[in-house]
C-alpha cells in the first residue's frame, strides 16, 4: 500500500472537513442512536482525522478501533488524541471476514480508491458480517478542475486517472471508480445507500496543499507518459507559477458514501 506521511495528512485534514458531506454523515448517524457505547472501526485511519470529524457527530458514548498499517501514524494518533483509543498495526490488503465483528460502524477516510475490486468485495462483506452501518468518505473521482485553464491539463488529469487505476499495493486499483462501486455493492448487500459529493475547493488560502497536489500529479502523469515528460514537467511549473502568484484555484472531485442495513438475510 502507498503511504502517506502524517505532514500530508496534517495539511489535508482542515481541506477535508470542508468538504465532506453533513447530510450523509447524519444519515448514519441517526440510525446509531442507542448504542453504548457506540462501537466504532477506522480502517486506515492514519493519525485520527477521522475520528476527530466524527466523534462530535456520532452519538456517544463511543468506543474507537483505530487500524491501520503504519504504525508511526497510528504513534501520531495516539500522541494527538490521548489514552481512551483503541489502535491495531494490521496489514490492510490481509481484511477479514471477521475484521470488524462486534462493530456498529465501518468508516475510512482516503481509502477506497486505493483498493482493488475483489478487497471492495471483501471490505463489504466484511461489513455485512458485522451487522454495521459504513460511511466511506472522500473517494476520489477522477475530477479536477485548475484555473487560470492551461491546455494541457485534460492531457495531465487523464494521465493521473490512468495513473490512479495501478496498483497501489491492493492489484489493480479502482481509482476513480470506487465511490459509485462501493454505492452498488452495499446496496447489493442489502444496505440503503447515500452517496454525495464532496469536492475540495482549494484557492489562495491552501497554495501548499495545491502546490503539493501539482507536483503529486506531475509525477504521476510522468509515470504513466513516458515519452511526454519534458511536456508534464512544463505543465507543472506553469501551474506553480499561479500558486506562486496566488491567482491559483483547484477543485478536487470526491464523493462521501453512507450505508445502513435494512434487509437481514
Amino acid at each position: 500500500m502507498s503511504g502517506f506521511s502524517a505532514e500530508w495528512l496534517a495539511l489535508r485534514e482542515p481541506v477535508d472537513s470542508a468538504a465532506r458531506s453533513e447530510p450523509v454523515a447524519a444519515f448514519v448517524a441517526a440510525s446509531l442512536h442507542g448504542r453504548s457505547p457506540l462501537r466504532i472501526v477506522d480502517i486506515g485511519s492514519g493519525t485520527g482525522s477521522n475520528l476527530r470529524f466524527l466523534a462530535g457527530r456520532l452519538p456517544g458514548p463511543q468506543d474507537w478501533r483505530l487500524i491501520d498499517s503504519d504504525e508511526h501514524l497510528l504513534g501520531v494518533a495516539l500522541a494527538q488524541l490521548g489514552s481512551g483509543i483503541d489502535t491495531s498495526v494490521m496489514d490492510l490488503r490481509q481484511l477479514g471476514a471477521d475484521t470488524f465483528a462486534g462493530r456498529d460502524l465501518v468508516t475510512a477516510s482516503a481509502l477506497l480508491d486505493l483498493v482493488s475490486d475483489e478487497w471492495l468485495r471483501r471490505f463489504v462483506q466484511a461489513c455485512r458480517s458485522a451487522s454495521a452501518a459504513v460511511l466511506v468518505v472522500l473517494n476520489y473521482d477522477g475530477r479536477f478542475t485548475c484555473s487560470p485553464a492551461d491546455s494541457d491539463d485534460e492531457f495531465v488529469r487523464g494521465s493521473v486517472n490512468r495513473h490512479q487505476r495501478t496498483d497501489k499495493g491492493f492489484g489493480a486499483a479502482l481509482g476513480p471508480d470506487a465511490g459509485a462501486r462501493v454505492a452498488e455493492l452495499l446496496a447489493e448487500a442489502g444496505y440503503d445507500v447515500r452517496r454525495a459529493p464532496s469536492d475540495w475547493r482549494l484557492d489562495a488560502r491552501h497554495l501548499p496543499i495545491q502546490a503539493q497536489l501539482i507536483e503529486g500529479w506531475a509525477g504521476a502523469a510522468c509515470e504513466i507518459e513516458l515519452s511526454a515528460v519534458s511536456r508534464i514537467r512544463a505543465w507543472q511549473e506553469r501551474r506553480l507559477s499561479h500558486v506562486a502568484a496566488r491567482t491559483s484555484t483547484i477543485e478536487v472531485g470526491h464523493d462521501d458514501v453512507g450505508a445502513i442495513l435494512t434487509k437481514v438475510r
